[in-house]
C-alpha cells in the first residue's frame, strides 16, 4: 500500500447471468439481479438490478429490459459495460471530487472462450477498471467455501449458477479438470415454463416460473418436509380465461429431472478424467455445491444417492463465489492463478 492508495478503490466482482454481486474492503456492497432497461427512444439506461427486474416482461414499447449476460458469458457488450458502471456507481453514493482508479477481480465461466474474456476484460475497462483480473469461477467457489486451492490435494466442485453449471477439480493453485456445461438455473426456469405449458395449459413469464423454482423447486419426488404448493394464476392458452393451477414440488422435481440427470452425467465425466490420487481425495473428503442452483431442495441428497460420495452444500451457497473473488483480490499479487 503506497502513499496513493487511497486513489485506488478495489472490488471484487462476480459477474453471473442471475446477479452480480460486488465487494469492497471485505463487504457484499452490492447485490442485485443482472439486468437493465433502456429508454428505447433516447438510449439511455432508466433502472438497474432490482428496479430494472420488476419491469421485466412488464414493459411497454418505449422500454426494453435486457439481460447482458446468458450462458455465463456477455451477450450485449453495452448493457453489460452500462450495468457494471452502475453498479460500481452504487457503491460510492456520496459524490467524489475525483473517481479513483479501479482494481478488479471478476470472475468468468471456465467454458469461457477467449474471445468471451476479452469481452468481460474489455466490459469492465471500460466501466473504469485499470488493473483487471479474472479467475476462474470454480476457483472463486473453492476459495470462497474455505478449501485450501493451493495444497497438494484435490477439490471437487460443482457451481451451479445462472447460466452454467461449473464442475472443476482443483488442486495445486490450478484447475485439473473440468467442464463447464450451459444447464443451470436459467435452463431450470425455463423446463417449469415449457412444463405449465404442455401439461397445463397455462402461460407464464420468466418471472413467475423462478418463483416456482423457489417455493417448490425439488430434486426429488419424496422430500422429508416437503413445501407447500404453489398457486400459479395465468390464462389457459386455449381460451384465454384465467385459471388457477396448485403445483406440488413432487411435479417440479419431474420437470427438472432431465436437466438434473444431465448435470450428474458430467460430474461423472470429470470424475472419469480425473487422475486416480486425486479421486482419492475427492471420495475421502467429498464433493461441494455451490452457487444458487444448488439450493434446489435435495438436489444434494440425489447426487450423493447418484454417485455415491457425499455432497457438501456450501455454507451460503449463493455467495461463495464473490466471498472468493473478495479473498483472491487481497490476495492478488500472491495467487498465481489469476489471470491479467
Amino acid at each position: 500500500m503506497g502513499l496513493f492508495s487511497f486513489l485506488t478503490q478495489e472490488i471484487a466482482i462476480d459477474l453471473g447471468t442471475a446477479n452480480t454481486i460486488i465487494i469492497h474492503n471485505d463487504k457484499v456492497v452490492v447485490n442485485e439481479p443482472s439486468i437493465v432497461a433502456f429508454d428505447q427512444n433516447t438510449g439511455k439506461m432508466i433502472a438497474i438490478g432490482e428496479k430494472a427486474r420488476q419491469m421485466h416482461g412488464k414493459t411497454h414499447e418505449n422500454i426494453k429490459t435486457i439481460r447482458p449476460l446468458r450462458d455465463g458469458v456477455i451477450a450485449d457488450f453495452d448493457a453489460a459495460e452500462q450495468m457494471i458502471r452502475g453498479m460500481i456507481k452504487m457503491i460510492n453514493k456520496k459524490p467524489q471530487m475525483f473517481n479513483p482508479a479501479l482494481k478488479m477481480v471478476v470472475c468468468i465461466p471456465s467454458g469461457a472462450t477467449e474471445v468471451e474474456r476479452r469481452a468481460v476484460r474489455d466490459s469492465a475497462e471500460h466501466a473504469g477498471g485499470r488493473d483487471v483480473y479474472m479467475i476462474f469461477e470454480p476457483m472463486a467457489a473453492a476459495i470462497g467455501i474455505g478449501l485450501d486451492v493451493e495444497a497438494p490435494e484435490g477439490s471437487l466442485v460443482v457451481d451451479i449458477g445462472g447460466g452454467t453449471t461449473e464442475i472443476a477439480v482443483i488442486a495445486l493453485g490450478g484447475i485439473v479438470c473440468n467442464q463447464s456445461i450451459r444447464i443451470a438455473g436459467d435452463g431450470f426456469t425455463a423446463d417449469i415454463q415449457s412444463y405449465m405449458r404442455h401439461q397445463h395449459n397455462i402461460k407464464i413469464g420468466e418471472r413467475t416460473a423462478e418463483n416456482i423454482k423457489i417455493q417448490v423447486g425439488s430434486a426429488l419426488p419424496d422430500l422429508e418436509d416437503p413445501p407447500e404448493d404453489f398457486v400459479v394464476r395465468g390464462p389457459n392458452l386455449m381460451t384465454a380465461m384465467p385459471i388457477e393451477i396448485p403445483i406440488s414440488y413432487q411435479e417440479i422435481a419431474h420437470c427438472l429431472d432431465k436437466a438434473i440427470s444431465k448435470i450428474e452425467t458430467s460430474i461423472l465425466a470429470v470424475l472419469e478424467q480425473t487422475p486416480p490420487e486425486l479421486y482419492a481425495d475427492i471420495v475421502n473428503k467429498g464433493i461441494y455445491l455451490a452457487g444458487g442452483g444448488a439450493l434446489l431442495r435435495g438436489l444434494s441428497k440425489r447426487f450423493t444417492d447418484k454417485i455415491n460420495i457425499p455432497f457438501h452444500l456450501a455454507e451460503d451457497p449463493l455467495q461463495s463465489i464473490a466471498r472468493g473473488t473478495g479473498i483472491a483480490l487481497k490476495n492478488a499479487d500472491k495467487f498465481s492463478f489469476l489471470m491479467r
